[in-house]
């Protein structure tokens, strides 16, 4: 279960956060304003943050509710730089250079990051890139151990998408995302939760990017 760059920055970055939401294009429809309440509320808590440090896990369902995978993972976040780490798969962004490291191959592909590409970044996430591509309704709040969630369903304009819908859960009292469920249109259901988060992190920045000292017999497959 290897997952692509653009599919895991789209599900795991929502765990953290949702950029602020605008209306859509005029005769798409109208978002719901208490949905975006909530949307603006989580994307000032973002701005708050120093640096991000949060494990989660991610389950995959088919349509039947059969769990067809379980993994987990680390995702790092500070400034423009970004890392994901999940069984198997790491990704480094040092806010130019972009290293997807597969274990398994004992191979890492160096890439430039280009922001202009219509490719799926956390930083896309966590700025303006859902401003025009989403309608939003809020639904009802629902409890978990004692804690209150407030729930938005998000369904993209752009019906050329694979997936045709997306759950998020937000912590009502810290406006923190903690799961979210992506809906493919071939049944697939991808979840992600949020085990633990750290927003106040120290984190280095050497971090963010890939070190062949530290993976020797690594191949390095340069895409620049």
């Amino acid at each position: 279960m290897f997952l692509t760059p653009r599919l895991f920055f789209f599900t795991a970055a929502l765990l953290i956060m949702v950029s602020s939401f605008a209306q859509a294009p005029k005769g798409m429809g109208k978002s719901d304003p208490e949905a975006k309440k909530v949307l603006d509320a989580v994307s000032a808590k973002f701005k708050t943050f120093k640096a991000i440090k949060a494990a989660f896990a991610l389950k995959i369902e088919n349509a039947a509710g059969k769990v067809q995978g379980v993994k987990t993972g680390t995702i790092l976040m500070k400034s423009v730089k970004y890392r994901v780490s999940i069984t198997g798969q790491e990704i480094f962004c040092d806010g130019t250079t972009i290293w997807t490291y597969d274990v398994a191959a004992k191979e890492v592909q160096v890439s430039s990051l280009d922001n202009s590409s219509g490719a799926i970044t956390p930083q896309k996430l966590f700025t303006n890139f859902y401003d025009k591509d989403f309608l939003f309704v809020l639904g009802q709040d629902i409890k978990k151990s004692g804690k209150t969630y407030k729930v938005v369903e998000l369904t993209p304009i752009d019906k050329t998408k694979s997936f045709f819908k997306v759950v998020i859960e937000v912590d009502k009292a810290t406006s923190v995302i903690m799961s979210t469920r992506v809906f493919e249109k071939n049944g697939n259901r991808y979840l992600y939760a949020i085990n633990s988060i750290n927003t106040n992190a120290t984190v280095a920045d050497d971090s963010f990017s890939f070190n062949p000292k530290k993976y020797p017999g690594v191949e390095l497959i340069d895409l620049r």
